[in-house]
């Protein structure tokens, strides 16, 4: 198999382990958020006036942001948001990111754990301006990992 290196990011596939899903929910212009970063606590030792340790505390994920263009079709993701925000009733949803070749086959792929909702917006709506409706999701999630694909 040819190397696939360096991936490009065009290609890819978002599902949630959410029901009812119709075929809108897994169709994203972009998504961004995969990230994360190590806390760390910084302290001084006494007598040493050198330099000071710095100790890892926990890990601190970004939110994870998912846009799409906004249509009239029915949406259990927009359901589940609505009923989030609106009446705070909160259903934890997993979903998997995943990086797709030419061919539609996954080379990369991240399990995303416990994601909630916590912002819903419209782009803007402007007389003056010939551009589609913008609809950001913003999640807020426990963890995410890679998930191994074998080479084939």
């Amino acid at each position: 198999m040819a190397s696939q290196d360096p991936i490009v990011g065009f290609h890819f596939s978002v599902v949630f382990e959410l029901l009812p899903q119709f075929s809108i929910d897994t169709q994203f212009q972009s998504v961004s958020g995969l990230k994360v970063t190590m806390e760390t606590e910084t302290i001084a030792e006494g007598g040493q006036n050198k330099f000071k340790h710095t100790f890892p505390i926990r890990s601190n994920y970004t939110d994870l942001v998912l846009k799409r263009g906004f249509t009239s079709q029915i949406s259990g993701l927009a359901m589940w948001c609505s009923q989030a925000i609106e009446s705070m009733i909160f259903y934890p949803a997993n979903l998997l990111v995943t990086l797709l070749n030419e061919k539609g086959i996954p080379l990369k792929a991240w399990y995303i754990s416990h994601a909630i909702p916590t912002s819903y917006e419209l782009s803007d709506f402007n007389a003056e301006e010939n551009k589609i409706v913008i609809e950001n999701i913003t999640l807020k999630y426990n963890f995410f990992k890679e998930i191994p694909i074998p080479n084939f």
